[in-house]
């Protein structure tokens, strides 16, 4: 079997203006395989594409099946690969989902078939990013009533867990700049930060889990003063607390005793084993679609069991990555809760495959079909800037 021809997908703006980035592998015995580089966000969209157009031709004429011989050359032959960062492993990521993806189709199983097997049927799942309000009625949480409503409608589709970054909007609705957030965070402010927390416990119940999340836009000492003040209702983790420095992260775990998440903004299993090697993260969050594919978050994963660190796969993309994850987290023993994005879960982002995996009672269940169980809907194609590599 061999590549015979690759199609880079750049999609029109969906919600937020997100612009997702898409895959497809051709073979010459006409099995294709879809993967996805999942940074639609943050102002890199068109450097994630540039290095799609960029790698895509050290593929064609190979062996798809040679997923690790594929993922070596491409880590190697680009020379920003080795301790590279989003854009490097984000290109790598979309390949290596395509290839397995393939694979699956190829021998006609579910991915987690060949990853070993399922560990676990169904996937307990939290409500992630709260505070911009459930598709459909979206609008920045500014009362501590805005964020208790959040959770009642999280609640009421059958989740017992929620994350909100609380410390984002302003009474107003506008957002706190990064200067009000470090280097200390004012009186005035923790105590808005803690009604919206103390609305969510209150709403949730004691035996709900809440995770706070930061996207580390508070330093050490802003966020061991938050730390501080929300353990007392009972926060399953801090993600984010701070910039994913090992030793930054480190203290505010020590100071803190809360434990602590990290892992979207990091790239790699030599990163990841930095910072488990630092007892710096409690709770590893790679995310399949920019920390190098499946192929490399399956040995972070592995690595992660040694040290008895969880896992949450970080979740920030088309249901097609969506998909990906689930068959990920269902065969790794260190599974904790999988990520419902709020973000990545609305009409025109979740129009861009074929399949929307959705939760049932809190709980995602995972694909059947072979290989991902999803693919780019053939609408995603008019509706992107497709180039063809052969």
């Amino acid at each position: 079997m061999k590549i015979v021809k690759i199609d880079l997908l750049h999609s029109d703006p969906v919600e937020d203006g997100w612009r997702p980035l898409f895959c497809r592998i051709y073979t010459d015995e006409g099995i294709y395989g879809d993967g996805e580089a999942a940074l639609s966000y943050g102002g890199i969209d068109e450097a994630a594409f540039g290095m799609l157009k960029n790698m895509a031709p050290l593929l064609i004429g190979m062996d798809p099946l040679d997923n690790e011989v594929i993922w070596d050359k491409l880590y190697h032959q680009c020379f920003w690969g080795l301790n590279g960062g989003p854009v490097v492993f984000a290109g790598i990521s979309a390949f290596d989902m395509a290839l397995w993806d393939i694979k699956g189709k190829k021998f006609q199983v579910p991915l987690y078939k060949l990853l070993g097997g399922k560990m676990r049927t169904k996937l307990r799942a939290y409500a992630s990013q709260l505070q911009n309000g459930w598709p459909g009625s979206r609008r920045p949480g500014r009362t501590p009533e805005d964020y208790a409503k959040a959770t009642k409608e999280a609640m009421r589709r059958g989740f017992d867990a929620v994350k909100f970054n609380f410390t984002t909007y302003r009474e107003d609705g506008t957002w706190y700049a990064h200067q009000e957030q470090a280097p200390c965070m004012s009186h005035e402010y923790l105590n808005i930060v803690e009604a919206r927390l103390k609305a969510v416990r209150d709403t949730l119940g004691p035996d709900g889990d809440i995770i706070l999340e930061n996207h580390a836009y508070t330093d050490r000492l802003s966020a061991v003063t938050m730390g501080n003040m929300a353990k007392k209702y009972g926060i399953l983790y801090f993600e984010e607390p701070v910039a994913p420095h090992g030793d930054l992260l480190r203290y505010v775990h020590q100071e803190t005793g809360i434990p602590i998440a990290s892992g979207e903004r990091m790239y790699s299993r030599w990163q990841f084993k930095q910072r488990m090697d630092q007892d710096a993260i409690q709770v590893i969050q790679p995310d399949i679609g920019t920390c190098g594919g499946i192929t490399e978050v399956k040995k972070i994963c592995d690595m992660a069991c040694v040290y008895e660190t969880a896992v949450q796969i970080h979740v920030c993309g088309s249901p097609l990555v969506v998909a990906a994850s689930l068959h990920l987290e269902s065969v790794i023993p260190g599974f904790i809760i999988h990520e419902y994005n709020v973000n990545t879960s609305m009409p025109m982002m979740t129009g861009l495959t074929k399949y929307n995996y959705e939760p049932e009672n809190g709980f995602m269940t995972v694909p059947e079909l072979p290989g991902i169980g999803n693919e780019i809907a053939d609408t995603t194609f008019d509706n992107s800037e497709v180039v063809t590599i052969r």
